[in-house]
């Protein structure tokens, strides 16, 4: 039996009839007595306060009465005979009729389950279980469906199997404890129906004939009897049939989608009119096409189906022995006809088309290969007149038709074997740059700071500080990992070449200006080897040797002025001419200059530890460009313009001769092992010499545009490098193997081209880090760059 509390607002209360005031009065009262010994039992919490007169303030001024269960759970909203109606009044319209018919349909179930509400049902004459089951199944009972109505006409879709129970798909079990299994849509309760006995459902078993077909529903706790259509369908599924009986499984196969590709229009809208003009991606299509066309890389139709029957052969049948009697009588046998020259095409005409005339890019291009003319694309450049009349006369026509009578005078007509021979086979398997790292692929540095032409660059033995000369007549000193400039030591003239002494025990820096050649400590690094370096260079030993007139009016030592001093120079040896390059020897006391304009004394050997000098050649043969030490022996290379000569310092003799037959050398380097000299010139070659092979050069190598300024090999790993003219530094894998059978193997790399091109002038020079495969150059951008 549910009770019934009243939550009282405060404000105008309506004046109740006297029979309902009367049962509310009573109900009230029985309420309260069972809420009271409810709170009184000590095994319940006293803090709970269900089932209490709340009063709440609000708004509104009328009484609002709600039903709940002995648990205090809310049922649903009890209604006064006469309150609803004043209630309702400050409501709208469409809330009334709403309220009204919920009025009516609880009344009426009120009605049915007691017979008033004004006289409490004693506990004597309650009804019994079945009774009570009996009512509340038709409480409960389901709504049928009419079948005239489609099954799934007033929810949304067919998948939504329950819209009784609104609690959704969780665990039912979780209501064991409770009376209701879950809620409707209306927010009430459902109620469980009476659970009877293992006996009770053995009796219904036996009496009830249809009990097979009762199914408990889950949701709601209610038995759903199942029909004849359900049955069977059941039975289809548990079968692995269809579960639609009118299903024909082996009705004909009806082709649902077409295989045939149809054409249908998107929009049967008439074409506007600018469709019917090019657009720009087609007039772009239509321009790649036309170059395409021009350069060759596209053939039209007509071109491939010529191609085609070419390939096919003639097809035609002699009808005599022979169809070349008349070349026997003039006794030619085999005659080969003379080629014919290919009709001009668009671009000779004398009014071409747009596409086929030069740009400036591409003239540019078209003078740049002045000097290789076999490289262009067209042997002329496309001109446009207005009309015929208006071209002029042929400038060459007069020397190329007398080229092609020579040829054809010339020509023998005769029929040759020739060989097939695939490039495959000529060309050496070289392997991939990826299996031969590491070696410098990117530029990391830029070292900014020089206003003209950076001519030299040379690093420190351990790796950490850079030296570079310019022609703006000052020598930087920079940090390698950071970019900056450390020092600046100005000098008199433009600085030819700078060279760090490769001795890790001392800190000099050797600096030909003009025609002295200044010793300068740095001042970088260790500041023991600083001092150290200072302590030798402070005092001139004492001269054992009395030195020849023809060396004193060459050079004289001497010890630098205050002034430059303080800028780090220590010893100044002046020359009687220029000095162009400055090499060290290996071990750090000997170093070499380079006067070109000399002549018998163009190449003088300098000794550090006695400040000595030597002229190392009575006569000079030829031009002297540059010198190097052997890095092993005591050998000492002379390149003059055309040739290289290796003396023997210790015999005082010529070893050898190379010929590189170039027209003039630029530079040399040779390997650390010293078994191999890289030679580079100014007409675009680079020459790999094997000293114990040959005299001539190994491999000559043409990879740069433009003149070989400087080459350079590493000390540690297989790479050299080049820098030409074009701006480009090519680096190289060249490995030399201790099996003297086995040749180096020699492998272009990468071409690093950042340089900016000055005055026809690109890279200068190019030297390796000690350490790291890291490569520097110089260019006439004034700028020095790394790539690592």
């Amino acid at each position: 039996m549910t009770k019934k509390l009243t939550l009282k607002r405060k404000g105008k209360e309506p004046e109740p009839t006297n029979e309902v005031a009367a049962s509310s009065e009573a109900s009230d009262n029985e309420e309260e007595e069972d809420l009271l010994q409810a709170v009184k039992d000590p095994g319940e919490d006293s803090t709970d306060d269900e089932g209490i007169d709340q009063e709440y303030q609000s708004d509104s001024n009328d009484e609002v009465e709600f039903e709940s269960d002995e648990e205090g759970n809310y049922l649903g909203r009890k209604q006064a005979g006469g309150s609803s109606a004043e209630d309702d009044e400050e409501s709208d319209d469409e809330e009334e009729e709403e309220e009204e018919d919920d009025d009516d349909d609880s009344e009426e179930e009120e009605n049915e389950d007691t017979p008033s509400t004004s006289k409490p049902i004693p506990a004597d004459d309650k009804p019994s279980s079945s009774s009570s089951a009996a009512n509340k199944s038709t409480t409960n009972e389901l709504p049928k469906r009419d079948p005239s109505k489609p099954e799934y006409q007033d929810s949304d879709t067919s998948d939504e199997e329950d819209i009784r129970n609104t609690v959704g798909n969780i665990p039912m079990h979780w209501y064991d404890e409770y009376k209701h299994i879950g809620y409707d849509w209306d927010a009430k309760k459902i109620v469980k129906p009476q659970q009877g006995d293992r006996i009770d459902e053995f009796l219904r078993k036996i009496e009830d004939p249809d009990f097979w077909r009762s199914v408990k529903d889950p949701l709601t706790g209610q038995e759903v009897r199942l029909t004849d259509e359900d049955i069977a369908l059941i039975k289809r599924i548990t079968k692995g049939r269809i579960s639609n009986e009118e299903h024909d499984e082996y009705a004909p196969w009806i082709e649902w989608f077409t295989s045939e590709v149809e054409k249908m229009p998107i929009k049967n809208v008439p074409d506007h009119k600018r469709s019917f003009l090019p657009s720009v991606s087609e007039k772009k299509r239509v321009s790649r096409m036309v170059h395409a066309l021009k350069m060759g890389w596209m053939k039209t139709t007509e071109e491939v189906e010529r191609e085609k029957q070419a390939k096919r052969g003639p097809k035609f049948y002699m009808l005599w022995e022979t169809d070349t009697s008349r070349e026997h009588m003039r006794r030619i046998h085999d005659p080969v006809s003379a080629p014919k020259r290919d009709l001009p095409g668009h671009a000779e005409s004398y009014n071409p088309p747009p596409e086929y005339l030069f740009d400036a890019k591409e003239t540019k291009e078209w003078l740049k290969l002045k000097d290789e003319p076999h490289k262009r694309k067209l042997h002329f450049m496309p001109q446009k007149f207005k009309s015929l009349r208006e071209v002029p006369a042929y400038s060459r026509y007069l020397r190329e038709r007398f080229l092609r009578c020579l040829d054809l005078y010339l020509c023998p007509r005769a029929k040759r074997v020739k060989l097939n021979i695939d490039a495959e086979y000529l060309i050496p398997k070289l392997p991939s740059p990826r299996d031969l790292q590491p070696f410098p692929t990117v530029e990391s540095l830029v070292y900014r700071g020089h206003t003209d032409l950076v001519r030299s660059v040379s690093v420190e033995p351990k790796g950490e500080y850079l030296v570079s000369g310019s022609d703006d007549k000052t020598v930087k000193i920079w940090e390698i990992a950071t970019g900056r400039c450390i020092r600046t030591i100005e000098t008199d003239e433009v600085v030819r070449c700078v060279a760090w002494c490769p001795n890790p025990k001392l800190s000099i820096i050797a600096v030909a200006t003009g025609n002295r050649l200044l010793l300068v400590n740095p001042k970088v690094g260790d500041k023991v080897l600083v001092k150290k370096t200072d302590d030798l260079l402070a005092e001139a030993p004492k001269q054992d040797v009395i030195e020849s007139e023809r060396i004193k009016v060459a050079v004289q030592w001497s010890t630098a002025e205050a002034d430059e001093q303080e800028k780090g120079v220590r010893v100044v040896i002046t020359h009687f001419k220029p000095i162009r390059q400055v090499t060290w020897h290996g071990r750090g006391d000997y170093l070499a200059t380079v006067m070109p304009e000399g002549a018998n004394r163009s190449a003088l050997i300098h000794q550090l530890s006695k400040r000595r000098s030597q002229i190392p050649f009575s006569k000079s043969k030829g031009l002297i460009q540059c010198v190097l030490f052997h890095p092993v022996k005591p050998c000492f290379f002379v390149a003059t313009q055309h040739n290289i000569r290796i003396y023997d310092l210790v015999k005082q003799e010529l070893v050898k001769k190379l010929l590189t037959n170039s027209k003039w050398i630029s530079g040399m380097s040779i390997h650390p092992k010293g078994d191999n000299l890289l030679v580079s010139t100014y007409d675009k070659k680079m020459l790999w010499f094997d000293l114990d092979l040959s005299t001539k050069p190994y491999q000559t190598m043409r990879l740069h545009r433009n003149a070989v300024r400087s080459v350079a090999f590493h000390l540690r790993y297989p790479l050299f490098a080049s820098g030409s003219d074009d701006q480009a530094v090519i680096v190289s894998h060249g490995m030399v193997y201790n099996d003297l059978l086995q040749n180096p193997l020699i492998v272009p790399l990468k071409k690093l081209q950042t340089h900016e091109k000055r005055d026809e002038f690109g890279v200068l020079d190019v030297t390796w880090h000690p350490v790291q495969p890291w490569v520097f150059s110089t260019g006439a951008d004034c700028t020095i760059r790394l790539y690592t």
